[in-house]
């Protein structure tokens, strides 16, 4: 049996680490109100040389050098993000092309804050169909660039990052649980929320970029509800029960949202994986980000159960668990 197994990973951040007491000075905010509502204390801001790719090429080169790979050994790079360098070429083309790769494809998945579970489902799929030896998973984005900075409902909440997995294919004896690689993978979205996290623009129907519009309430209602449902239909897939999990590795938008799943599923708060106090919420990014953290300083380790999920507008959410 094959299964989708990571053998690198690797991040990468902007240069600029904006601390909530800098947004006192641009909204009406504090650093209190941010932390009590969100656990955001910080967040990071590409600069004007740092964009989605750039950041993106960078996180992809340290999961190969994690996996000591070179891109000679890559199939195909998949990017999910919601905020490319242009309206087309894909960035993952552009990405390719950092990289110094001209052999396989590269294309972007957008599902917003879900993209790196679509992306990681999309690319098991490669992988099990034979298509592909090895695939570059990234996760990057620049929603800096969408925010309305006078909305402080919103500017508060986002961050800019990447982060990328060498996702590789691998023989599997036992075609049990106890295989290394991905064991479940779940996707649902409701276009019918739409208009409760978007963009107020488009190439088609405004002609301009737009900013990022969300109303809060209406998605933390749905979030807590709509994650530990494919959650619970992963564990569900595979006979695993919340208490064998090691490590939950939530998208990273709000603690108070992480902290609810979590009490629904039944997971013990110290097998939980928070970085949104240091990155805010990074989309596509997110979970990769947060994946790299707890892998570089040693909780995620060779033989654990990691459960992957996030949720995005539209409404978009998955959960992928996995051997790691």
């Amino acid at each position: 049996m094959i299964r989708s197994a990571i053998c690198g990973i690797g991040s990468a951040l902007p240069k600029k680490k904006m601390l909530n007491s800098e947004l006192e000075g641009i909204v009406e905010t504090s650093d209190a109100w941010i932390v009590q509502r969100t656990g955001i204390r910080q967040r990071y801001i590409a600069g004007k040389d740092e964009t989605t790719v750039s950041l993106g090429a960078a996180a992809a080169q340290a999961a190969l050098d994690n996996a000591g790979l070179t891109v000679a050994d890559i199939d195909c790079i998949i990017l999910a993000t919601a905020t490319p360098n242009h309206t087309f070429p894909a960035s993952a083309v552009e990405i390719q092309n950092a990289l110094g790769m001209s052999h396989g494809f590269a294309f972007d998945v957008q599902a917003v804050c879900s993209g790196f579970i679509f992306a990681m489902t999309t690319a098991d799929l490669y992988l099990k169909g034979g298509m592909a030896k090895r695939i570059l998973v990234i996760g990057a984005e620049t929603f800096s660039r969408i925010l309305d900075w006078n909305d402080r409902s919103t500017c508060v909440l986002f961050g800019d990052g990447a982060g990328a997995v060498v996702l590789e294919a691998v023989e599997n004896q036992s075609g049990n649980n106890s295989d290394r690689g991905i064991l479940a993978c779940k996707q649902r979205s409701d276009g019918a929320f739409v208009d409760k996290l978007y963009v107020d623009g488009g190439p088609s129907t405004t002609q301009t970029t737009g900013h990022l519009r969300m109303e809060g309430r209406e998605v933390f209602k749905h979030a807590v509800g709509m994650i530990t449902d494919v959650v619970d239909d992963c564990f569900s897939a595979t006979g695993i029960s919340p208490s064998e999990l090691d490590w939950f590795v939530p998208h990273q938008a709000n603690k108070r949202i992480i902290d609810a799943s979590a009490k629904k599923l039944g997971i013990a708060d110290e097998k939980v994986v928070i970085t949104v106090d240091q990155h805010g919420n990074t989309s596509a990014a997110s979970v990769p980000l947060a994946l790299a953290v707890a892998v570089k300083d040693g909780r995620i380790k060779k033989g654990d159960l990691v459960m992957l999920e996030a949720m995005g507008g539209g409404f978009t959410w998955g959960a992928i668990l996995i051997r790691w």
